[in-house]
């Protein structure tokens, strides 16, 4: 295992400071803190309760924490602490940078590409995807056995995770004359913007006539559904099981949380949260928090 010095680590924060002597100290993993041994690095988050039992038992050598516990005593336990601000933020850093599989650029052989498909550079597609008359933008990532149908971009930096679909069909009929359901044509497509991730068995419809909008930042999680024509904000978050109407707009740093539905043609104001389970029928104003169904305001 390769040894990472202190110093390596180090140069991938910003703003710190340092507890203990951080001299001939080194990590060779990343553990969950009460699992750790001696080479481990690990991270105290300020939310626990337990976070100074935490920090004074560890074996770890290594561990970054915030200073709202006290590492008055690091030293005398031989143990070092990098304090920054924001722990969880720092360590995930440290964790791609040292520990993420580092993924090649390539394409599967068993992918299926359109002949009219635009591939930059960087790409990687995964085994038995499909992927029509897209555009997908350099250093994307779309893992095995997604479909992608034709008329989607996906901008740089995206990653599409195993499972997913996007581009198909929204759920769009009229009744005729006879009762009976005539399909609406989606002629629409999907534009998926940079820097944005998709999970697994996730999704996402085409519009009808325009399109399908992900913004730049977004996070959508396994097992979401988003229907024709919906717009998700910049650095918005949906969470698994969740269900987006079609035409619904969720504005930027918006948090929908697990197995909420939302309906059709709302708006979901900036910097708001759906919770949990929530039934979302009218619209949401910004920096406001819904539960409940049908949803309500918290006031508390």
């Amino acid at each position: 295992m390769r040894k990472i010095s202190i110093e390596e680590l180090i140069a991938l924060v910003p703003q710190y400071s340092i507890a203990g002597d951080p001299s001939g100290k080194y990590f060779t993993n990343i553990k969950v803190i009460n699992e750790a041994n001696q080479e481990s690095l690990v991270w105290v988050s300020p939310l626990r309760k337990d976070k100074q039992q935490l920090l004074d038992e560890t074996l770890a050598d290594i561990i970054i924490c915030d200073s709202s516990v006290d590492v008055s005593r690091v030293k005398d336990n031989g143990k070092c602490c990098l304090i920054v601000d924001n722990p969880k933020l720092i360590f995930l850093r440290i964790a791609s940078e040292f520990f993420s599989p580092k993924i090649v650029p390539g394409i599967h052989p068993s992918a299926v590409i359109h002949p009219d498909a635009v591939i930059a550079e960087g790409v990687y597609i995964g085994p038995n995807s499909s992927i029509g008359a897209c555009i997908i933008g350099a250093g994307s990532v779309i893992h095995g056995n997604c479909h992608l149908y034709s008329n989607v971009t996906v901008g740089k930096h995206v990653t599409i995770n195993a499972g997913t679909v996007i581009g198909a069909d929204g759920f769009g009929y009229s009744k005729n004359e006879q009762g009976e359901f005539e399909k609406f044509p989606h002629i629409g497509g999907v534009v998926i913007e940079d820097n944005v991730e998709i999970g697994a068995n996730t999704c996402i419809d085409k519009g009808t006539l325009g399109n399908t909008l992900i913004r730049k930042g977004a996070k959508i999680d396994n097992l979401v559904h988003i229907a024709h024509n919906v717009v998700v904000g910049q650095n918005s978050v949906v969470i698994a099981l969740a269900m987006i109407g079609g035409s619904t707009v969720i504005e930027d740093n918006v948090w929908v949380a697990p197995a909420s539905a939302i309906r059709d043609g709302i708006i979901i104001g900036a910097n708001s949260t759906v919770g949990m389970g929530a039934i979302v029928t009218k619209p949401i104003p910004v920096e406001e928090v819904w539960i409940g169904n049908p949803a309500k305001k918290m006031s508390k």
